[in-house]
């Protein structure tokens, strides 16, 4: 029997999906920045015009964060359009293949007791030591905010831009109904947008804590698994 050699770490799917997503990323949040500044207050429902009914009221964001670096409307739309079909297909064939080839099973499916305070504490302190920590199994905390992310963050990224998309109402009344008008789905996005920024920046906290060239030279090669003999 032809010997398969050590299990990857990472399966190829998956670090194609991280490195597209994480471009696809950037630019959709940089272009989102752009288009904020075309009217920077957010409402909830149907409507909003008022500036005094706006439950926020977004800060202008410097050129040097957006894409393009000056303020253009119509081609901030465009990357940001472009991109977001890139982040969406990359989702879709991500979450095909993870169910496929066992990731979200072995890798992200949370037991009972991963939802346990006392599993919280014990991967944050295991963490909270410096250290190479990428070739265990996920801990209680990233098994949740992994799955929260992909499960739940990407997807409701994904059916709050296209709520907010011109004319797509006409498609999917359903959708922009569901998420309370077309203001609350753009609020969401807001928020979506923020939320999934603040995680990216944990990440690579995490990431250069526990050794930069380790953890992203895991994601080119794959790595090993944990306990293998090989790694």
């Amino acid at each position: 029997m032809m010997n398969k050699g050590p299990a990857k770490r990472h399966a190829l799917t998956t670090r194609l999906w991280h490195w597209t997503n994480a471009a696809a990323f950037v630019v959709l949040f940089m272009s989102g920045l752009n288009i904020s500044n075309a009217h920077r207050a957010l409402y909830w429902g149907d409507y909003g015009y008022d500036m005094s009914e706006a439950w926020l009221i977004v800060t202008r964001f410097p050129a040097w964060m957006t894409i393009p670096q000056r303020y253009d409307l119509a081609e901030a739309r465009d990357w940001h359009n472009l991109s977001a079909w890139i982040f969406a297909l990359g989702l879709l064939v991500m979450w095909a293949m993870s169910l496929v080839n066992r990731h979200f099973a072995r890798d992200i499916a949370t037991s009972l007791n991963d939802w346990r305070p006392a599993a919280w504490r014990a991967a944050i302190k295991e963490h909270a030591q410096p250290g190479d920590h990428g070739d265990k199994s996920y801990n209680a905390v990233q098994k949740i905010s992994y799955g929260l992310v992909l499960g739940i963050g990407l997807p409701l990224m994904i059916a709050t831009g296209l709520a907010i998309s011109p004319g797509f109402e006409v498609s999917a009344p359903w959708l922009v109904e569901g998420l309370g008008g077309r203001q609350s789905a753009r609020s969401l996005h807001f928020l979506c947008a923020w939320g999934l920024a603040g995680f990216v920046a944990v990440h690579l906290v995490m990431v250069l804590w526990s050794g930069p060239l380790t953890q992203i030279g895991r994601m080119i090669t794959g790595g090993r698994r944990e306990g293998d003999a090989n790694a």
